[in-house]
């Protein structure tokens, strides 16, 4: 039994968008994709950090579903800001149930356990007061609520938070969010979003009491990463 993750799988089965036009690592993504999930097996569990597929509803969205419920195990799956099919919870299960896919959860608002961890999380949003409008600051503040209410639901568990968007990188910090995760003694935090070049932004390690991972497809070879074993 395990725990693994990775975001930004970019799945374009439904959707003519591949990432291979980008070259580099992209190139033949989807075959590295496949060889990479070969590692996880039936009893572990994988959280999906956002940027799942590029259909812009459930309904074009069927051939990647189908993909990703060939991942074995349990699917946790958090919101990217390129996966517009995204609609509520109970759309997806049914959707699910409709399409006879299992064992894929939505991480909105709640948490799952794992091994005596909480699972929290959110997608995250990048908010600079100076150079956003109110359309960004009130997603930004749904978001806090939403990283709030997942670390709630996590009592006295201790908590690992999975995001789409960095909540800190060179040059940025996301201070409102950056409180939360110490307010609640968060000590692990996992993001995406990060690709190519941009890879050099990313702060990992040890900072301030919290542990930073960037788990972008391409910075992972395509491979998910192992966080428990």
């Amino acid at each position: 039994m395990a725990l693994y993750a990775i975001g930004d799988l970019h799945l374009c089965l439904g959707a003519p968008k591949p990432m291979d036009v980008f070259g580099g690592a992209w190139l033949g993504y989807m075959e590295k994709l496949k060889k990479g999930i070969q590692i996880i097996t039936p009893e572990d569990t994988t959280v999906l950090l956002g940027d799942l597929s590029w259909a812009l509803d459930l309904q074009s969205a069927d051939a990647d579903f189908a993909w990703i419920d060939q991942i074995p195990g349990r699917k946790i799956i958090l919101k990217g800001n390129h996966d517009y099919w995204w609609s509520t919870a109970s759309k997806f299960y049914n959707y699910c149930a409709e399409h006879g896919f299992s064992d894929q959860w939505i991480l909105n608002n709640n948490c799952y356990e794992y091994d005596g961890y909480a699972i929290c999380g959110t997608r995250g949003w990048f908010y600079e007061e100076q150079r956003s409008d109110a359309h960004d600051e009130k997603i930004f503040r749904r978001e806090l609520m939403r990283l709030e209410a997942s670390l709630k639901a996590a009592g006295d568990l201790p908590k690992m938070v999975f995001l789409h968007y960095p909540p800190l990188y060179k040059g940025y910090a996301c201070n409102e969010i950056l409180e939360i995760l110490h307010r609640y003694g968060v000590r692990r935090c996992f993001y995406g979003h990060l690709h190519g070049a941009s890879h050099g932004l990313a702060m990992e390690g040890l900072w301030d009491g919290i542990e930073y991972k960037l788990l972008s497809a391409d910075k992972l070879n395509f491979q998910p990463y192992r966080i428990i074993s």
